[in-house]
């Protein structure tokens, strides 16, 4: 039975050696151009000087490598100072409770709940499969325009009751006159862990891998507290 209620780093450690490497190699080379190019001015013919059109290109090129090279720092000093912020932001979520884009939601105390989302009335085909990706409650309940929640009790088509554990619901609508309409699922669950060796970092959320792009709410939770 179900219900429907509407709501209202290794590689980053290799790149700063080479640029250490390359830096070093610009300035060895910029060093020994200005040494050949002093001594050449010492020991030029005055009745027959050097074309300084030359030198004077070949200054300007060493100092547009040199500045391009510096920007190349910078460029790589923001993109480390953006995945540290994207770390410090993931591990934030973790114990949170939000709400992504997603169909596989938890089966708990004999309840799931996703959310639908529609942008006219219409008829939605609710499949629900296990972890294993068997098919284990199959129904159609009517969906109203904007966002409402759907509930499993956990209870088959044939009557059994399913475990605790991970569901994956797909739904299919079609209006009043049978054409196809677009519907969405999303997952309100309690971000698990956070994987700080991927790029960007991912969430677990209920067995799921998540972005920081896919949150779409966070839900803060309360506490009520009694006295006698």
């Amino acid at each position: 039975m179900s219900t429907i209620t509407p709501v209202s780093s290794t590689t980053s450690g290799a790149s700063s050696v080479s640029n250490a490497i390359d830096n070093t190699e610009i300035a060895s080379n910029f060093t020994t151009f200005l040494t050949l190019l002093t001594t050449q001015l010492k020991n030029q013919n005055p009745l027959d000087p050097l074309d300084t059109n030359q030198f004077t290109q070949q200054l300007v090129e060493f100092a547009q490598v040199e500045q391009q090279m510096k920007s190349n720092d910078q460029l790589t000093s923001l993109v480390s100072l953006e995945k540290s912020a994207q770390a410090s932001t993931a591990l934030a979520y973790v114990g949170a409770t939000v709400v992504v884009d997603g169909s596989t939601a938890a089966l708990s105390n004999g309840q799931a709940t996703w959310s639908l989302n529609v942008s006219k009335p219409s008829t939605a085909t609710i499949t629900i499969k296990d972890s294993t990706g068997q098919n284990v409650y199959t129904g159609t309940v009517g969906v109203n325009p904007g966002t409402q929640t759907f509930t499993w009790n956990g209870q088959g088509n044939d009557g059994q009751t399913w475990p605790n554990g991970n569901y994956t619901l797909t739904a299919t609508a079609v209006d009043a006159n049978n054409q196809t309409a677009a519907i969405s699922t999303e997952v309100q669950a309690v971000v698990d862990s956070v994987d700080l060796s991927q790029d960007p970092p991912v969430m677990s959320i209920n067995g799921q891998n998540y972005t920081l792009d896919k949150i779409k709410r966070v839900i803060r939770t309360t506490t009520q507290s009694s006295s006698g």
